[in-house]
């Protein structure tokens, strides 16, 4: 039986582990508070394990055929990406030198501003310091013939930032500042990662990304519209963006060629089918 090893079995990690499970693979999550931290699917063995932490990292027992770094910051700073990103997949690396090696990046690594479409080829030079940090990551992972899945924005269940905005009212359109936003649901980010995890010849790096990149006004418009809120008024926009001031549209055609595919082509499907439905607005 095949084992994985899934650092960082968090909101995305958990519904992987789920995928792999179902195939038969043997399957173990860490989180940083281990056990009740989230609810796994049975059989998936958790363990209270900080990526950053070197010694902890060292003293894990068990071995493994393939190691998913997902381990998040949580919106941390520069300092809190360093530890968790860099050094944490220097940690994994070392430890399990034999496995085959995923590593969840971002998007965000995209500097574009023109609203043009980008693909793995494109060039990657963000100019926030979190984003330099996981460019130099990816540059680790790949240079010791490991795979990057470059995640777009992660909405889901219980999740969505754009939905949170308008749900309290922060949400602006500001028609002078737009840009695309790209998504994907966390159920195609999880299929994502177990389609690359169980493929072999899948080397390099993934963008992970539904098919339709949309306007932030239309996103805004669309859901104030579903809720019968107001339309969210015109007027500047945030001056700080956690994905910096790029305006750049994500292809997921090289992740598609894998014969992976969206179960969620869009965000208005996405939030139509899955999270929408009895809502509830205190989990947002």
């Amino acid at each position: 039986m095949q084992r994985v090893l899934i650092a960082g079995c968090g909101y995305v990690g958990a519904a992987a582990a789920e995928l792999f499970q179902e195939a038969g693979w043997e399957v173990e999550g860490w989180t940083r508070t281990g056990p009740g931290a989230l609810e796994a699917p049975p059989g998936c063995d958790l363990r209270a394990i900080d990526v950053s932490d070197e010694r902890q990292v060292r003293a894990a027992p068990g071995m493994f055929d393939l190691v998913i770094h997902a381990a998040s910051t949580r919106g941390g700073d520069a300092a809190a990406y360093r530890h968790v990103y860099r050094e944490g997949a220097r940690h994994l690396l070392e430890r399990f030198a034999g496995a085959a090696f995923l590593f969840v990046s971002s998007t965000s690594v995209y500097g574009q501003r023109m609203g043009e479409w980008v693909t793995e080829a494109s060039g990657a030079e963000p100019e926030q310091e979190t984003g330099r940090i996981l460019r130099a990551t990816e540059s680790f992972v790949l240079e010791r013939r490991g795979t990057v899945a470059r995640f777009a924005g992660i909405y889901g269940p219980g999740r969505s930032a754009l939905l949170q905005r308008v749900l309290r009212g922060e949400a602006v359109v500001d028609p002078n500042d737009d840009r695309f936003v790209n998504q994907v649901h966390r159920d195609d980010a999880a299929s994502a990662l177990y389609r690359l995890g169980s493929d072999a010849a899948a080397i390099g790096i993934y963008n992970v990304a539904d098919d339709l990149p949309l306007p932030l006004s239309e996103c805004y418009r669309w859901l104030a519209e579903r809720l019968q809120r107001a339309i969210p008024s015109s007027g500047l926009a945030a001056a700080s963006r956690k994905r910096g001031k790029s305006n750049k549209r994500v292809s997921n055609a090289r992740l598609r060629g894998t014969g992976w595919a969206p179960r969620f082509p869009s965000f208005m499907e996405g939030m139509e089918k899955s999270v929408l439905p009895g809502m509830d607005e205190h989990s947002f």
